[in-house]
């Protein structure tokens, strides 16, 4: 017996010293100091991307206004003469200048995200609520595909197929809806109107839009889902009253991400826009709006370097509306989420 106890009592303190060699809970196998190293190099790393788009965004800002600067100092007959050829005779001074580019900007794609804001959210609501699994699978892949198409791709549609095509319905529009002073006539034949491209714009940000409010909806509270379903809601009051009011400053986030696509966007209205240089609210003339962006793609290759300057000058404009929308959607989202 004696015997058998001694190989016993053996193993059972070499448990415990292999017991008593094991790390606190918490403490890696490193030391005691490792995990605050760990985490200390990951704060500087995680700090140091943060100023890293603080230093782009500055660089951005401080290169638009060096290139910018002698448009505004240089030589006032040369600024003249420059702003007279780009503009082609039909302004004289920047501001008069800039002036009608910054409201087509503003016009376009306002009128993209009027005619995409509502069948995005539409379409979200559907897959996340009413589509059938298998189905609302395979809607979120083309929606997701139709984001990553490039902006050329939706040009060449629109300027190949939509502006022929389009022409006879803008045409009962105007003769239907003329006495409305945004659908008088004459129509644009081909449609290379604003109307048209507002249209190819909001095709265009409607998968953004809808990709990002598919996802917010997918994150509502299931609990309180059920419950108004329990008290005896429909699906509709439901998703009225538990649905969107979480979503909400989800829905202008994703809004104002669709809008500053479009605001930006050159190709597709470089490859459609009548261009024109007017405050006119007409939708179906032709020859009344143009971008900004899309000013500075067509007008770039042939400036001089005063040209290029004022060009680079209109992008500061653009630069500034954007972050002017970006800021407001901040602010409009805090509201929201309070």
């Amino acid at each position: 017996m004696r015997d058998t106890e001694k190989p016993m009592k053996d193993d059972a303190e070499a448990g415990e010293r292999t017991t008593g060699e094991q790390p606190p809970a918490g403490q890696t196998q490193g030391g005691p100091h490792s995990g605050a190293r760990a985490d200390r190099i990951f704060r500087l790393c995680a700090r140091g991307a943060g100023i890293l788009i603080l230093l782009v965004l500055a660089a951005v800002t401080l290169f638009l206004i060096i290139k910018a600067f002698p448009a505004f100092i240089g030589d006032g007959e040369q600024r003249t003469r420059a702003i007279d050829s780009l503009s082609g005779g039909r302004a004289s001074g920047f501001w008069q200048y800039v002036g009608p580019l910054v409201f087509g900007t503003v016009l376009i794609a306002g009128l993209a995200l009027l005619m995409a804001f509502p069948v995005a959210v539409g379409i979200a609501l559907f897959i996340s609520h009413y589509a059938p699994a298998k189905l609302s699978t395979a809607l979120s892949y083309v929606v997701d595909l139709l984001a990553a198409i490039p902006s050329v791709v939706y040009g060449l549609w629109g300027a190949l197929v939509l502006v022929p095509g389009i022409t006879g319905f803008w045409g009962w529009v105007a003769n239907h809806l003329g006495w409305i002073p945004l659908f008088a006539g004459p129509v644009a034949a081909p449609a290379r109107s604003v109307a048209t491209v507002a249209l190819v714009l909001a095709v265009m940000i409607l998968p953004i839009i809808t990709s990002v409010t598919r996802d917010i909806f997918l994150q509502a509270p299931r609990l309180q889902q059920e419950a108004a379903l329990a008290l005896g809601a429909t699906k509709w009051e439901m998703i009225r009253l538990a649905v969107l009011p979480f979503g909400r400053s989800g829905i202008i986030s994703a809004s104002m991400l669709g809008l500053g696509r479009a605001l930006g966007e050159t190709m597709a209205v470089l490859m459609i826009l009548s261009p024109g240089f007017s405050y006119a609210l007409r939708l179906l003339r032709p020859s009344t709006s143009q971008t900004i962006a899309a000013n500075i793609a067509s007008q770039f290759p042939e400036a001089d370097s005063i040209g290029v300057s004022l060009l680079v000058a209109t992008g500061l404009v653009l630069f500034v509306i954007t972050f002017l929308v970006n800021y407001l959607a901040r602010r409009i989202t805090s509201k929201a989420g309070e």
